[in-house]
């Protein structure tokens, strides 16, 4: 499977560390050498510019997030004007939920689902006391049946004439279960509820077609399959058919491009996704996304996505093959058109499992409370790599090695 591998070139382009094998893409990929080229580039740019960085050099800092937002769009089926590289998951998330939820006395609840990551529902909340409604009456929880996935039934029935917005993973971060977005988009929007999706564990890693699906608005970050470093800065989508309106959070550089240094006390939005920027765009923190979206341009999205699904495919099969009899439970779903990039196991022991494979220099990465995430990244994962690394996990549990750890999570897991 190497030896027929067509994005087997790529894996030069990351630095990795010798007899490490790195699984734990879903948290934080690897460096590139374009990465660290252009962030490099980037302080070069400041050395020699000074404040004619902004508008001078390879690239100018002044459209470097519209620049960056083109370059993204392919990754999530966007029109150019409809992405912006520009703040973190959270900041985006509060952002999209003050421009997209206005709620009234017939309509005002926000519908997330009970799986979610931490910080999405911490927006939520905080954006429903803002608006001073009670979270707990307010924000409503898709129940999930097996505390791993969620079925698109229970999704519809938890959505009625009372939902406002709707805000969920396109993956879920534990168990890699990817949502069926067009049909959740198409059933949400009988009902008027606006509908966001949080790519953080797809985007790079599965395409989507934001644009086609009439999603309303989406958040990510790019640390993870885009490889952009620890804090990278994220991004967001917003669907054409809402450009020109009045962002919920006004900042200086969401302005319009012509107007921003007039100085004016009256804001004047950018006409697309650049009026949702706040702040004055990370400079250092969005330059190694230059050299990461170049890699990603030329191995392509459809690519990278056969080649993941390969990948955890024959995860599953070693799983199957060689840890049968250690009680093991594989919560991804198995079909394709409901998996992410990454393959998540429940084990009683997990914490422990964990630690025992990285003093093997094989980087898991672990969920509380029982949860292993394997992470194959297309780019630089082999399939030898795969191979070794079951063979090892194999090898742990028959010699009980992981007993010798604690099981309980590092301060960061």
């Amino acid at each position: 499977m190497d030896q027929h591998d067509e994005l087997a070139s790529f894996r030069d382009e990351f630095y990795i560390r010798e007899k490490q094998i790195y699984l734990d893409g879903n948290s934080l990929g690897l460096l590139s050498k374009r990465a660290e080229k252009e962030t490099i580039k980037a302080l070069n740019s400041w050395k020699e510019y000074g404040i004619d960085g902004w508008t001078e050099g390879d690239n100018p800092w002044f459209t470097l997030s519209e620049s960056l937002g083109e370059k993204s769009a392919p990754l999530i089926g966007a029109y150019k004007d409809e992405v912006i590289v520009t703040g973190s998951i959270t900041t985006n998330l509060h952002q999209m939920i003050a421009s997209f939820y206005h709620p009234d006395d017939s309509k005002n609840e926000i519908l997330a689902d009970e799986l979610n990551f931490p910080s999405d529902l911490y927006a939520i909340q905080s954006q429903l006391e803002l608006k001073g409604y009670d979270p707990q009456v307010y924000l409503k929880k898709i129940p999930s049946e097996d505390n791993q996935t969620i079925l698109l039934d229970r999704i519809k029935s938890s959505i009625s004439e009372k939902t406002a917005l709707i805000l969920l993973p396109s993956v879920l971060y534990r168990s890699g279960q990817l949502l069926p977005i067009k049909e959740i988009v198409e059933y949400a929007h009988q009902f008027s509820a606006v509908v966001g999706f949080d790519l953080a564990h797809s985007i790079g890693a599965v395409p989507h077609n934001l644009h086609k699906w009439n999603v309303d608005f989406a958040v990510w970050c790019n640390y993870k399959y885009v490889n952009s470093g620890p804090g990278g800065t994220g991004g967001l989508f917003v669907h054409q058919r809402h450009h020109g309106k009045m962002p919920g959070l006004k900042g200086w550089f969401g302005s319009a491009k012509d107007k921003q240094f007039d100085m004016e006390h009256s804001f004047s939005p950018a006409a697309d996704a650049g009026a949702y920027q706040i702040g004055t765009p990370h400079i250092l923190s969005s330059a190694p996304l230059i050299g990461s979206l170049s890699i990603f341009e030329e191995a392509g999205i459809h690519r990278l996505r056969k080649k993941s699904l390969q990948q955890t495919d024959y995860l599953l099969q070693l799983i199957d093959t060689l840890l049968a009899d250690h009680h093991f439970k594989i919560v991804t779903p198995l079909k394709h058109t409901e998996r992410g990039g990454h393959i998540a196991l429940e084990h009683s022991a997990a914490a422990s499992i964990c630690k025992a494979l990285k003093d093997q220099m094989i980087i898991p990465d672990f969920r509380s409370p029982n949860l292993i995430r394997l992470a194959p990244a297309p780019l630089y994962t082999t399939f030898e790599e795969l191979f070794y690394s079951m063979l090892e996990l194999e090898k742990i549990m028959e010699t009980k090695a992981y007993e010798q750890y604690q099981n309980s999570r590092n301060i960061i897991a």
